[in-house]
């Protein structure tokens, strides 16, 4: 098949776990792929994936930026072909007590989860709303459905990511273009450690494989979903049932596999 007449993806976060399984997911599915990551291990994931004989182009770019943003957006419109798939799957988190984190720190959680996703969604929605068709993956997580105290910030991240996902997926309705909400469990990638949370109760537990997270939410995006809970069956039951909980009850819950080893509740 000729390049032109191959579907491109856009996959962000795509130098490690859930993104890389992606961005492995859409190249097995026939897609040409542009593979984002703030690391230069971006160029190295790119390596791996042309050995399902796809094309790749990778753009290392700081999301947390405006500018870092456009210069993805920049690339996209270098390769002179419609999008027919975004999964925008960066995000950070910052474990540990709110009062005790930096304020830096926590603004960036902000930056690449909520303010690039947003910035992101407005640029490529309105390109595939034109040609009327399209399908935007956006990353949130089980999180999103509990406060999360030591994680504050994150699942906060992770709330707006979900309502502004399935928010999106109701406007675009007869427009040819989808919108779904990922909303994985904890999954066996690298965020335990770049979150500092491996002191924590979560940070230890048995996690799911990113390659099942992702093969579950390219089929839940290539049915047009508006939301998935993916992992294993032990996280989607987990899931279910923290749904109904009352909000002190969760924010408890939340508070015991999240806390930082030595530090107190004022639960």
């Amino acid at each position: 098949m000729d390049a032109q007449e191959r579907p491109l993806a856009l996959i962000t976060g795509a130098s490690s776990g859930i993104g890389l399984e992606l961005a492995h997911e859409c190249a097995q599915h026939g897609y040409d792929l542009v593979v984002a990551a703030e690391d230069g291990l971006v160029h190295e994931a790119a390596a791996r994936l042309r050995v399902h004989g796809t094309e790749v182009h990778a753009v290392r770019t700081d999301l947390a930026t405006y500018d870092g943003v456009e210069v993805l957006v920049s690339e996209l419109l270098a390769c002179g072909r419609p999008l027919s798939a975004a999964f925008l799957n960066a995000g950070i988190g910052r474990g540990g007590p709110f009062l005790e984190t930096d304020l830096t720190d926590l603004a960036r959680v902000i930056d690449v989860n909520v303010s690039s996703t947003v910035h992101l969604s407005r640029r490529l929605l309105a390109a595939m709303a034109e040609h009327g068709q399209g399908r935007l993956l956006i990353t949130s997580s089980v999180a999103a459905e509990l406060p999360g105290p030591y994680n504050a910030v994150y699942n906060a991240s992770k709330a707006f990511l979900q309502s502004f996902a399935q928010a999106l997926h109701h406007e675009l309705r007869g427009t040819g273009v989808t919108v779904t909400a990922l909303m994985p469990g904890a999954t066996d990638t690298r965020f335990f450690v770049r979150a500092g949370m491996l002191d924590t109760r979560i940070g230890r537990s048995k996690k799911d494989d990113p390659a099942r997270v992702a093969r579950q939410g390219y089929r839940a995006l290539m049915a047009g979903r508006s939301r998935k809970v993916a992992g294993s069956a032990r996280t989607r039951v987990s899931a279910l049932l923290t749904r109904g909980l009352p909000a002190e009850a969760a924010a408890a819950l939340h508070a015991r596999g999240a806390r930082p080893h030595g530090s107190r509740s004022h639960l």
